[in-house]
């Protein structure tokens, strides 16, 4: 990443410590400096739904996902099959998109040896 990223992803980690009442004075502030940075940050909010109506602390998974699956529960043996299935599906989830690559790259070999096939017979005409 480069460092404009890194500064613009520090600078809203360090807003969303600080909560709503932050993202309000940042958008003052950008309005009062230059009205467009004001006007960019109050559609990021509203886009990112950092307005939400839920705490602070739980508004990265519950405004962004709908619901509040993600909380630690209090009970040790669910929480940690939860992470387990979460960590199957993700392995899974990697799996399965290696698969996919392997099928494009196996078509993308096959369609240029057939090209190259035809390129060789001095037909140039390719078959579907």
């Amino acid at each position: 990443m480069n460092t404009v990223t890194l500064w613009l992803e520090r600078s809203r980690d360090w807003l969303d410590e600080r909560g709503r009442p932050a993202w309000i004075a940042a958008m003052v502030v950008g309005f009062i400096l230059f009205w467009p940075i004001g006007l960019a940050l109050l559609f990021y909010t509203i886009w990112s739904k950092r307005m939400c109506s839920h705490s602070w602390k739980s508004r990265r998974m519950s405004c962004r996902s709908g619901h509040r699956g993600f909380e630690k529960t209090g009970n040790t043996a669910f929480d940690a099959y939860r992470e387990e299935t979460l960590k199957r599906l993700e392995e899974e989830r990697d799996a399965f998109v290696s698969f996919l690559e392997e099928l494009r790259s196996a078509k993308d070999r096959a369609e240029f040896d057939q090209f190259m096939s035809s390129r060789r017979t001095g037909t140039g005409e390719v078959v579907a």
